[in-house]
């Protein structure tokens, strides 16, 4: 089958970039690298690293545009992704996804786009691999932290949809409170007419969000309510609410949260690693 068929066919860079057992992301990883190992121990992850060495003036350069962070942003991750195995499918699925997205569906694409960005083959299957090299790092060294993360964050995380008119007059707002209350009109039709913030475009629905990220008076208003429940207008400056919840969801320990608070616990470390980078101050390891 010619590689362009199965770029259309497949779109899988396995046939445009054949898997090469000295690929690492740095060009530098060492052959025991390359075959599956097991699991680097939660409380062994490396840390802190060297300070990757720039000549002064690049670095002022880099620094100036702005670019030295997230230059050593994916320093850090390369560094710390680098020796994670992924198997062959894993590989060809990662790289599918990467083409899809990019939009090349031919070797030509793939050569043009190799070219415009100034990658070479290996740069392109290590953006590829990135995303599920990122997850079974997140997966290995930080899950056993997930659900304590979780409970100290649960509030945050619980998520609500509301119906919410805000109007600039007590009068008003009074006035469309009864009329909802006693069944005279649609919340929906009356915020479409009456409201005069965002949520007329949405006719005063608004979410699914994080409840926290409504004002800390609405947010008690609504934690305190019951669904359905239409509550009397209330002052948050400059104006006047008529609120009733439609659906609270409290934040559940599954699987897609287990994931993100991994996601959340190591972004925190990398984050931690960059300062140290920057500033020369050792941040505190994982444990």
């Amino acid at each position: 089958m010619s590689l362009e068929s199965i770029l259309i066919e497949d779109i899988t860079l396995s046939a445009a970039l054949p898997l090469s057992t000295g690929f690492s992301p740095a060009n530098a990883l060492p052959p025991e690298a390359q075959a599956p190992a097991a699991p680097i121990p939660a409380q062994a992850i490396p840390g802190p690293y060297p300070s990757l060495e720039l000549p002064d003036s690049l670095r002022q350069l880099l620094a100036r545009h702005q670019v030295l962070v997230p230059l050593l942003r994916q320093w850090v991750i390369a560094k710390a992704v680098g020796g994670v195995h992924l198997s062959e499918e894993e590989q060809q699925q990662a790289q599918k996804v990467w083409l899809q997205k990019q939009g090349i569906q031919s070797h030509d694409q793939l050569q043009s786009h190799l070219g415009l960005h100034g990658m070479t083959e290996d740069d392109a299957r290590w953006q590829a691999e990135l995303p599920s090299r990122i997850q079974h790092h997140c997966h290995e060294q930080f899950l056993h932290r997930a659900e304590q993360r979780f409970l100290s964050r649960k509030q945050q995380l619980d998520t609500v949809i509301y119906s919410l008119l805000r109007v600039s007059s007590e009068h008003l707002a009074n006035e469309l409170y009864l009329r909802i209350a006693e069944g005279e009109a649609d919340f929906a039709e009356l915020a479409a007419t009456y409201a005069e913030g965002m949520e007329q475009a949405t006719r005063g629905v608004v979410g699914p969000v994080p409840l926290v990220q409504a004002h800390p008076i609405l947010a008690n208003v609504l934690r305190t309510s019951q669904p359905g429940e239409l509550r009397p207008p209330l002052q948050i400056e400059p104006w006047w609410l008529v609120v009733r919840l439609e659906s609270l969801q409290p934040a559940s320990f599954d699987e897609a949260m287990q994931s993100r608070m991994t996601h959340e616990l190591f972004e925190e470390w990398v984050q931690d690693e960059v300062k140290e980078q920057i500033t020369g101050s050792s941040p505190s390891l994982p444990t």
